[in-house]
């Protein structure tokens, strides 16, 4: 469910008021250190004369952590779903603040130090994330791995894909305009929702900055509820499932092209490279990977149309030139092209055969036209099926 969906279904306040700024913390279980949370963030939007408002989204406390927040004036809200995307949905859904800053309630984060945010999001950006490695990491406050290989790692990849200029992808404080990120309709519920907001901020060309910010060791005697390999997973899926270019139009267009290749370059007959001969079991692999890549090729349109139509991604001229250009009969007609050609093909190593009075082949001589020929066979299809299937989901959704 969208940040939208939630906010529609949000009723108004009486005593709701237009005010500056809300600070945001979700909340399960954090009543060691959510009252320092808020003490701070209160002191802040009192000492910097800023309308605004304190809103813990709690996921279903048990230790207390609400009445500690109510207490010391935060707006507490009840989340009946887990998860740390869904305790940020609602939030942002009840906010009454023009800006948005989020941050953990579990005092890893200085929300009396607020100013780079308040002053960017003054400046007119529309999202700001925090930059630990930029602030400062204090020793023993983030896990050797994820400070040396899970952050540097997805955030790396983040930026590969869609060209973030964010160095710190998963920073848990960062401030946002609400009305531009509610626009978004940001929908993951788990920790991976830290990497939905950054995707489509980016891919909405959202104006995005970055605030150094210190990471210190968290006030909390339990165990935290991040699942560093579960979660690490879900952050990649999402970066993986949201760039169908990375995903499968990059592996593919390689698979193809070196396949064919390789086709190519063994038809004349075996090939040594030093002391190592290729001939048709060779031939045989680079078959399958040029069957293999043209159907990667194939989803990664598959993928984007259909994110397109859902309003996951933004419109691609790129794909709206493709399907100006390609339909569903230049797709049939290509598909029984290579159909025909073949079944010529077979038929020519039928012929052959047939020439040896159907008798045993020497399979270095008649798989060289066999092989080809089932590859086109098998693509002549896959044309023909795939331009039905992109036609599908070309049409118009009421």
């Amino acid at each position: 469910m969208s940040v939208a969906t939630i906010a529609s279904q949000v009723p108004a306040s009486p005593e709701a008021r237009p005010c500056e700024l809300t600070i945001l913390m979700p909340c399960l279980n954090e009543a060691e250190t959510v009252g320092i949370c808020v003490r701070k963030a209160m002191h802040y939007l009192q000492s910097r004369n800023i309308a605004g408002e304190v809103v813990i989204a709690d996921n279903g406390s048990s230790d207390g952590s609400q009445a500690i927040a109510f207490a010391l004036g935060a707006r507490v809200i009840t989340v009946p779903q887990r998860g740390y995307g869904a305790a940020l949905l609602a939030g942002i859904a009840a906010a009454r603040g023009a800006y948005v800053i989020m941050g953990d309630a579990d005092d890893s984060y200085d929300f009396s130090a607020l100013d780079p945010f308040v002053a960017k999001l003054r400046h007119g950006c529309d999202l700001v994330m925090g930059n630990r490695f930029a602030g400062g990491i204090e020793p023993g406050a983030m896990p050797f791995l994820h400070k040396y290989l899970g952050n540097p790692v997805l955030s790396g990849l983040g930026r590969l894909f869609f060209g973030a200029p964010v160095g710190d992808f998963h920073c848990g404080l960062r401030g946002f305009r609400r009305d531009a990120i509610v626009d978004l309709g940001l929908c993951t519920t788990g920790m991976e929702f830290a990497s939905e907001m950054v995707v489509k901020a980016t891919l909405r060309k959202l104006r995005i900055a970055e605030a150094p910010t210190t990471l210190s060791p968290d006030g909390r005697t339990r165990e935290p509820h991040l699942r560093s390999w579960r979660d690490g997973w879900r952050h990649l899926r999402f970066l993986l499932l949201f760039s169908p270019r990375w995903l499968f139009f990059y592996p593919g267009a390689v698979l193809m092209t070196v396949g064919l290749a390789t086709m190519l370059w063994l038809l004349p007959g075996p090939q040594r490279i030093g002391g190592v001969t290729f001939d048709i079991h060779t031939l045989a692999y680079s078959s399958a990977a040029v069957i293999c890549g043209f159907q990667a090729l194939v989803f990664s349109i598959f993928a984007k149309t259909f994110a397109v139509k859902a309003r996951l991604m933004p419109e691609d001229p790129r794909l709206t030139r493709l399907g100006s250009i390609f339909s569903l009969e230049i797709g049939i007609v290509a598909g029984i092209v290579l159909l025909v050609a073949g079944l010529g093909v077979s038929a020519y190593a039928v012929d052959f055969w047939g020439r040896a009075s159907f008798e045993g082949l020497n399979p270095v001589v008649s798989m060289r036209f066999v092989l080809p020929g089932i590859t086109a066979i098998v693509l002549g299809i896959e044309v023909v099926f795939s331009s039905f299937f992109f036609s599908v989901l070309g049409l118009a959704r009421q």
